[in-house]
């Protein structure tokens, strides 16, 4: 939704009722993930997508007659690989669609997400998308309060209510979106009820260090991908918007420093551009003493295996050394900033999903290796 709500925001404001399309579920070689959206105006103009074209026309009428009828409809497209061609989804994987009708009247909570997503406050949207419950019942989580119900009227509305605001909660931390299954009064080990969380975390962050041509490279890469870029060096003359126009923010402060002081997570990615021992090596005491997921340092072999040692002497231990991704990147042959900046991206890339880095004409089975199949 995030990628559209310029769009349906507007559409909201002016009191309209639209069509919303949301990847609910994936199974096989899906072409896009859960949470992708596509919205249809009461006008008939499209924004967003679900498919990348495959099946965004039966959408369409489908979002049509929902705008129609008032009631929200899960759909499946795709059934298998033989007759993918027929229900037009080309790539073999097969789509779980929620389409609901969204406006004042239905979803009188909107504008507080959408306001919620633009100032970058984490919200969850959790929606019932099958099981004995209303299937489109939703209930809106932030970190310190919800609204709404899964259950609305129900006497154990409050049971599945607590469950799903916790694993929200959880799953907020994480930047994670998908699916849950509950029982009907919230029981975590039975699964009548299928509920969908659609998380909207704050963007992840990359931490750049070193004011150099290969950082601003990484800085826009970064930002193609999606990630809160902070460029940091303690040289003010290098350090300057000007050269880092992709950074959200450029910092001039010594590298340790600041990372002591600010923000990390499991989603972080730190890399560690300077290759100056005066600057690398403090820092990296910090960034591998933290729980980033990805930490990584440029540099030849021969500065690798000093940066290693004056670590060792620094008192970092073999498991905390063992995180550093150092050589940086992905072995590409990449020579210029902007090829290295696309090898460290695919290193990020390949850790987040889990891809064995080879090319895939050298690969067999399915494309996209973390998705389930429904039929085993």
């Amino acid at each position: 939704m995030r990628d559209v709500l310029d769009d349906i925001a507007a559409w909201f404001a002016a009191g309209e009722t639209f069509g919303l399309a949301t990847v609910v579920n994936t199974f096989r070689s899906a072409p896009r993930p859960a949470g992708a959206s596509m919205a249809v105006s009461p006008s008939g103009e499209v924004t967003g997508s679900v498919s990348g074209g495959c099946v965004e026309g039966a959408v369409y009428d489908l979002a049509q007659e929902v705008m129609e009828s008032g009631r929200p409809v899960v759909q499946r497209y795709g059934v298998s690989d033989d007759d993918a061609f027929a229900v037009g989804l080309t790539c073999g994987g097969i789509l779980d669609v929620l389409v609901e009708p969204v406006g004042p009247a239905t979803f009188p909570e909107f504008a507080d997400v959408a306001a919620a997503i633009a100032a970058r406050e984490p919200v969850a949207v959790a929606t019932v998308v099958a099981g004995p419950g209303d299937v489109g019942a939703r209930r809106v989580i932030w970190a310190d309060r919800a609204s709404g119900s899964l259950a609305p009227g129900a006497a154990y509305a409050g049971r599945l209510d607590a469950a799903v605001d916790d694993d929200a909660r959880g799953m907020l931390a994480q930047g994670l979106t998908g699916q849950r299954h509950y029982g009907r009064e919230g029981e975590r080990r039975l699964d009548e009820l299928a509920v969908f969380v659609h998380s909207f975390a704050p963007p992840p962050r990359l931490l750049v260090f070193g004011a150099i041509d290969f950082a601003a490279a990484v800085a826009r890469v970064g930002k193609f991908l999606g990630y809160h870029v902070t460029v940091c060096d303690a040289r003010p003359v290098f350090a300057t918007p000007k050269r880092f126009p992709d950074a959200d923010e450029v910092v001039v402060k010594w590298p340790h420093k600041y990372l002591d002081g600010t923000a990390v997570d499991e989603r972080t990615a730190i890399c560690v551009l300077t290759h100056d021992p005066k600057f690398d090596v403090p820092l990296l005491e910090v960034a591998l003493r933290t729980n980033a997921g990805y930490v990584g340092a440029m540099g030849s072999r021969r500065t690798h295996d000093d940066r290693m040692k004056r670590l060792r002497e620094a008192g970092l231990t073999e498991g905390e050394l063992s995180r550093l991704r150092s050589p940086i990147g992905l072995d590409l042959g990449a020579r210029t900033p902007e090829e290295t900046a696309v090898s460290i991206a695919a290193e990020l890339i390949q850790l987040r999903w889990g891809g064995s880095g080879r090319p895939l004409t050298d690969t067999e089975g399915r494309i996209h290796g973390d998705v389930h199949d429904p039929e085993g």
